[in-house]
């Protein structure tokens, strides 16, 4: 399955100088380069429903650049498309403004490069805390960014990283809905559309699944 590339240049990598906000403790990060999608970014108005979509381009920009280059990322209308060839979806579906969330996330990663991904889901916001070790070891062993989306905290992000110090942690997250020309990587942590957040602010009344792709950064050895 070949995509043409629809895209000309975004920010790669935004979340790089966001770790010096913690002296202490120990941070583990993605490994390896990727490119920043979010809102509009391809001049597709997404605003309100492809956050999913977006954080999905995110990775797999990821997976091109790290692991494997079989296929271009592939646009909105084609991530749809593969869906629906799947029958996780309706032809009704196609064109729609549905959002997507982590379990089509692993179905497009399996079906467009052949690489599984482990879905953890957490039944609520207090419990995130249960996971830290498991997040700690994706960053280790495979270097992936991570999809994190839930259901009444129900926008999708990118996770590339967490910060552990004693029994606190955070999470690094790049924000998919952001609006506008790319700006710089400063512009986007002072603006906190690349932020850590503390696992203790997130919804506890919400469930949230990650989406964790099992392919190994080439800079891991």
């Amino acid at each position: 399955m070949t995509f043409k590339k629809t895209m000309t240049s975004l920010l790669s990598n935004v979340h790089e100088g966001a770790e010096v906000q913690f002296p202490t403790g120990n941070i583990h990060l993605v490994s390896g380069k990727y490119e920043y999608y979010h809102y509009l970014c391809d001049g597709f108005d997404d605003r309100g429903w492809g956050c999913g979509y977006r954080t999905l381009q995110t990775l797999c920009s990821w997976i091109n650049q790290n692991y494997q280059k079989n296929v271009e990322v592939p646009s909105i209308r084609q991530i749809q498309e593969i869906l629906v060839d799947l029958e996780d979806k309706p032809r009704s579906f196609l064109g729609s403004r549905q959002w997507i969330g982590s379990f089509e996330v692993c179905l497009v990663i399996d079906k467009l490069y052949n690489i599984p991904c482990k879905i953890i889901h957490v039944n609520k916001g207090d419990n995130l805390s249960t996971i830290v070790d498991t997040l700690k070891t994706h960053f280790e062993k495979f270097g992936s960014p991570i999809m994190m989306g839930g259901d009444v905290d129900c926008s999708s992000k990118g996770i590339m990283g967490i910060h552990i110090e004693r029994s606190e942690a955070s999470l690094l997250i790049v924000d998919p809905h952001y609006v506008g020309k790319e700006q710089t990587k400063e512009f986007l942590q002072n603006k906190g559309w690349v932020k850590w957040q503390p696992l203790k602010v997130f919804l506890s009344s919400s469930f949230y699944n990650l989406c964790l792709p099992q392919a190994k950064s080439k800079t891991i050895i």
